[in-house]
């Protein structure tokens, strides 16, 4: 009887044993998938890298001048020309800059920083009309490169006053809009709570999301 009594007890030890181990294993593989997860989902935001969301177009003229002097300053020579820049500006936001980080227990992203708009690209095309080469200061195939330098950083000085960055910043929404999509790939919540956004915008976020 003892025996009958001793292999029971056994056996009832042995099946809460295998489903304690069970159910720690089964948790330790959840946990573990929910971090891996999160880690791939923060890397996939990542990989987005750069997300333009206004471009503009830029037509400025550009008036090049060089002048070097020779013999002790007593001789100069001078060469210019007029250059039509034609440019395409891409303005948006580097998602590599975005600070965010990953609840794993309620499976949910939470942005804590989103960056400011920048220039993230000048495409100029150069034009040149009345060129005039000097006596000894003539144009050569390493002013090309010096010239497209200077056209880029003369396009990005107008840049302020054109107002792409203050429309690029009204067009946070969408990034943030663009996350949220990544992010609800695999099921998980984003919070942007910590975000400086105004109520209609969050309301707009909100609305799409439900709608998605």
């Amino acid at each position: 009887m003892n025996d009958i009594t001793t292999l029971f007890i056994g056996l009832i030890i042995g099946v809460i044993a295998t489903y304690w181990l069970y159910t720690f294993l089964k948790k330790r593989q959840s946990r573990q998938l929910t971090q891996k997860q999160s880690v791939v989902l923060l890397e996939k935001i990542r990989r987005v890298c750069k997300l333009v969301t206004v471009e503009g177009d830029f037509a400025e003229i550009y008036h090049y001048e060089n002048t070097k002097e020779h013999l002790l300053s007593l001789i100069s020579s001078k060469k210019k020309a007029l250059i039509v820049i034609n440019a395409k500006v891409h303005i948006g936001f580097d998602l590599r800059k975005v600070k965010m980080r990953a609840d794993n227990q309620k499976k949910r992203i939470v942005l804590t920083d989103f960056p400011q708009p920048e220039v993230l690209s000048i495409e100029p095309d150069l034009k040149y009309y009345d060129v005039k080469n000097g006596l000894f200061n003539r144009f050569a195939s390493t002013d090309l490169t010096e010239l497209n330098k200077e056209a880029k950083q003369h396009i990005l000085d107008k840049i302020p006053e054109s107002g792409l960055m203050d429309t690029a910043r009204k067009e946070v929404l969408e990034a943030v809009l663009l996350i949220e999509t990544i992010v609800q790939t695999i099921g998980w919540k984003l919070d942007y709570s910590a975000l400086e956004i105004k109520d209609g915008e969050k309301k707009l976020i909100e609305d799409k999301t439900e709608d998605s």
